[in-house]
């Protein structure tokens, strides 16, 4: 099982420059994961309303790491190395935030079911994606962005691999 290829979801934000960001983000990551597919790139207002909209966007890649080595050797070492700046506020404005939404089909964040920012980029690559009740992932991203204002951000292009 050492061996064996996971397959990951991930969700990258932000809101400090995202336009610059976000893009940079994909690029470094391919040095170190192979990406699969990527979403559409999504701007919603921050959780918080006195900060600045993020924009966020879903990304499949494969590694041979488990779910606590990738956050541990890959993506918070990229936060850093990027400028992101933890502080006890969950909803500060960042640089970048990178979080595993699903590993190997395995609900990490279930948070997903409950905010567009997170639902609509993921369900944009996993539609068919099924909640412990049945209900399929697209169906609940539709719902969410219905009660938030969430746009896609076509302006903004991740360079092809």
């Amino acid at each position: 099982m050492k061996d064996s290829t996971h397959q990951v979801c991930l969700l990258l934000g932000s809101n400090i420059d995202p336009e610059r960001n976000i893009p940079l983000a994909i690029q470094l990551l391919r040095h170190e994961l192979t990406i699969l597919e990527t979403s559409s790139i999504w701007e919603s207002a921050s959780v918080d309303c006195c900060y600045p909209d993020f924009l966020n966007m879903a990304v499949l890649v494969a590694t041979r790491l488990d779910a606590r080595q990738l956050k541990q050797q890959v993506l918070r070492p990229l936060e850093t190395r990027m400028g992101r700046v933890r502080t006890s506020d969950k909803n500060a404005p960042r640089t970048i935030d990178l979080d595993i939404i699903l590993f190997d089909g395995q609900v990490i964040d279930p948070a997903l079911w409950h905010h567009a920012h997170r639902a609509v980029p993921v369900a944009e690559l996993l539609p068919g994606y099924l909640s412990a009740g049945g209900e399929r992932l697209k169906d609940v991203a539709m719902r969410l962005a219905q009660a938030t204002t969430i746009k896609m951000r076509t302006d903004i292009q991740i360079a092809p691999a």
